[in-house]
């Protein structure tokens, strides 16, 4: 069977470097494309410490499909992910998104713009299974539960708030129901803000502080009980690879934008 082609964006960031590593070391994937600002012109290779192995680095997303690709994997950041997936749409490229930082609505210009295209977009708060499985129950567990907020957790240098892993887990808890609150926040008497951010309905509340590293907890309600369920990685970026790859693979028979790792759990 012929090889997927893959270009990674942020190739040398935290993901990027064993993400490439997986990818070099595969039978069914072929890099042929990997992009860094700060890495631009230097030989991957000899970053990774792969004998044998040579790919000049590129500046930008436009320069590295200049090369025949058939999927982007973009792990770069919140003020590039959008611009880099609309320029790969444009030549038909296929994306896997895991980047956080973009809205609903920046999800739905993306979901017409890749119909309109005839490619297929996959893109997930989170890549690992744990975190599959968490937005898995916490939709489960909304079926039945009253009421429910989100927390999300990261370290102090994490620029977007609420993170990827929260957002998706508010769209996707949307989609089941509307939480029931008591009393209205606008109603709070005190300071308001001090609920969280009202998203869809849902109170969401982000904490950044040292120490931390990547985490997102639904916290359900029901008169007299009460249900948790976290998600919690650690500073390795090994739980995020497979699940990538899943998303790489199956991307190629999609068209439109596919959210949400949940729906590739049997690929696991």
């Amino acid at each position: 069977m012929e090889k997927i082609r893959l270009c990674i964006a942020g190739v040398t960031g935290w993901i990027g470097k064993p993400l490439a590593r997986a990818v070099i070391k595969s039978v069914d994937f072929d890099l042929v494309g990997g992009v860094s600002r700060k890495n631009s012109g230097d030989d991957l290779g000899k970053i990774l410490e792969i004998p044998g192995f040579s790919l000049t680095i590129s500046e930008s997303v436009s320069e590295a499909l200049n090369k025949k690709t058939d999927v982007l994997i973009d792990y770069t950041s919140p003020d590039l992910v959008k611009s880099n997936v609309e320029k790969a749409i444009d030549r038909g490229v296929n994306v896997v998104i895991g980047t956080s930082g973009l809205s609903d609505s920046d999800y739905e210009e993306i979901d017409n713009l890749s119909r309109k295209k005839g490619v297929g977009v996959f893109a997930a708060g989170n890549y690992s299974v744990s975190a599959a499985l968490a937005l898995h129950f916490s939709v489960i567990a909304a079926r039945y539960m009253k009421s429910w907020e989100i927390l999300d957790f990261a370290s102090d240098s994490k620029i977007d708030s609420p993170s990827g892993t929260a957002l998706e887990l508010g769209n996707r808890l949307y989609k089941v129901k509307g939480p029931e609150i008591e009393i209205a926040v606008e109603s709070t008497r005190g300071y308001p803000q001090s609920r969280g951010l009202s998203l869809n309905g849902i109170q969401t509340h982000s904490i950044r502080l040292p120490g931390y590293i990547i985490g997102a907890e639904v916290m359900f309600g029901n008169s007299d009980e009460r249900l948790t369920i976290r998600f919690e990685g650690g500073s390795g970026a090994e739980p995020y690879i497979k699940g990538t790859l899943i998303a790489a693979r199956e991307v190629m028979k999609i068209n439109g934008l596919v959210r949400g790792m949940d729906s590739l759990l049997e690929k696991f």
